[in-house]
């Protein structure tokens, strides 16, 4: 495989601020801590405290949750205070979901191994914070597989990482090829959570990534005092909401929101608002209500019962573990930046933010095509309008262009405007007039033109447009639609060969071809 990158500012699919951050615009270092450079990792370390006792917190849920699973890790690395973890997380897409998923994987991995040779004295661990506790199966329901959709059925509710996956059987029975890895993985667990983790292991656990469920009623116990806080106090709304102003007043669109309680109600089949009315706190959608003391009774004898929001969720992580960064998209860094405030308060080190990799991969059809096309890696992230238009007249044996035709129209104009001006001023907007009726003639002209080429072209420009879509589903980028197993399946060495050309710190987008 060989790589070209391209800036992300060229791809035209990243929000303003998202770049900006990338950037170092100054307006923005009062939103974050240590910049994703060496550098930075290197004041990171110095910074990060961890208690030996989390430490031993954390290694013990781990051994638990990766007790069934063979070659387990060494989780006894966790306990040394040299060792630290960097971070991604996301959704449990069934079969992994979009692509870009496995990238956030690839990146942490990397990100680990880069920052051990450039840091030896120090261990660092890539975690796949499994987002078991999220509700939105809309989300995780479906993947794409050689170009035919497929969807999880079921009438499972509540937290996605406690669904029983053994309905998916129905799935992979219609599928051509059934991957052992998720088979195995979805049919021998009770939980989707455990599912997740299995087949991760068996992905990615030579390459030491560690999963983390943060369902856990231990891990939950360290929280408590941010539940309560939250929950009775609403401590973090208005910190929130005074971070968000500041970024909406530099002219940028901000990501979330926060509320004045920032936890669901968890329980097996429901997840849903704790809302406060009057003197009693309500679990929407259910029967469930409490008085302020017995919520906080809750709270101390059963912490796994309050699932944190999006604004709470990134603490809970940097609570628990010994973490350097989170490695996130182009929508959660952003996010992430209207939290700072919230550690700030509490007095946690805030981690780095890290960009993901990105990629679009050119298989050998479609690369053969691009040649017999010549367009260049730049061609294909130009809208499918421009790449026509530049196709045709870059393939072109014609002149296309009336410009020039236009310029000497100008002039002439110019002479006949002097000449009128002399005789009666009032004629010079009748000249203009008639000026202006010429050039609307000509750029009909010339685009009629282009159009009569473009028919001359058109076998070819059906191939560019179909390579287009193919490359681009939807107008969108490839990462966002195709799932992993479209090239795992043809090429085994594909996670290891996207690994290698990988740099975490390399803050540009990566054009593979095959």
């Amino acid at each position: 495989m060989q790589s070209h990158q391209i800036s992300l500012g060229e791809i035209n699919q990243f929000s303003p601020l998202f770049l900006d951050y990338i950037s170092q615009k100054d307006s923005l270092k009062q939103f974050y801590g240590n910049y994703p450079d060496i550098q930075g990792f290197e004041a990171q370390i110095q910074a990060k405290n961890f208690s030996s006792e989390s430490r031993k917190t954390l290694v013990s849920v781990l051994e638990k949750q990766y007790h069934d699973l063979p070659n387990k890790p060494d989780f006894s690395i966790l306990l040394d205070e040299k060792t630290f973890t960097v971070t991604t997380g996301h959704q449990l897409n069934i079969f992994t979901g979009p692509l870009y998923v496995v990238y956030k994987l690839l990146t942490a991995i990397k990100l680990a191994k880069k920052l051990k040779e450039n840091f030896p004295d120090y261990n660092f661990v890539p975690i796949y914070w499994m987002a078991s506790e999220d509700h939105d199966f809309a989300e995780i329901d479906h993947f794409s597989l050689f170009g035919k959709s497929y969807q999880w059925q079921t009438q499972q509710q509540g937290a996605v990482g406690r669904m029983n996956p053994k309905e998916l059987e129905i799935l992979l029975s219609e599928m051509s090829e059934k991957p052992s890895v998720f088979e195995n993985a979805y049919l021998q667990n009770d939980t989707l959570a455990n599912a997740v983790r299995q087949y991760c292991h068996e992905l990615f656990g030579n390459q030491s990534l560690i999963c983390i469920d943060a369902d856990d009623s231990i891990l939950k116990k360290q929280f408590e005092y941010f539940i309560k806080t939250d929950i009775i106090n609403n401590s973090n709304f208005s910190i929130v909401n005074e971070s968000s102003e500041l970024i909406e007043k530099l002219g940028y669109k901000t990501q979330i929101s926060a509320r004045e309680i920032n936890f669901f109600y968890l329980e097996n089949g429901l997840r849903e608002r704790i809302v406060k009315e009057e003197n009693e706190y309500k679990v929407l959608n259910s029967n469930l209500t409490f008085s302020e003391e017995e919520i906080i009774g809750l709270i101390e004898n059963s912490p796994e019962k309050f699932s944190p929001n999006v604004v709470l969720r990134p603490v809970y992580q940097e609570v628990i573990l010994p973490n350097l960064a989170y490695i996130g998209g182009p929508s959660e860094v952003p996010y992430w930046l209207q939290l700072k405030g919230i550690f700030d308060k509490n007095n946690i080190t805030f981690p780095i933010l890290m960009p993901r990799n990105f990629a679009l991969v050119v298989n050998r059809p479609s690369g053969k095509k691009m040649e017999k096309l010549g367009l260049s890696v730049n061609d294909l992230f130009l809208d499918e309008v421009t790449l026509r238009k530049t196709f045709v007249e870059k393939n072109s044996t014609n002149s296309l262009s009336l410009s020039s035709e236009n310029e000497s129209f100008a002039k002439i104009f110019e002479v006949i405007l002097q000449k009128a001006i002399l005789v009666d001023k009032t004629l010079e907007g009748a000249v203009n007039g008639e000026k202006q009726k010429l050039t609307n003639s000509i750029e009909n002209l010339e685009k009629r033109l282009k159009k009569a080429e473009e028919r001359n072209q058109e076998t070819e420009v059906s191939q560019l447009l179909a390579l287009k879509q193919k490359l681009f589903p939807n107008g969108g980028l490839q990462e966002r639609s195709e799932n992993f197993l479209n090239f795992y399946l043809n090429n085994p060495d594909f996670l290891t060969q996207m690994l290698d050309i990988f740099d975490p710190l390399d803050f540009n987008f990566y054009v593979v071809t095959e």
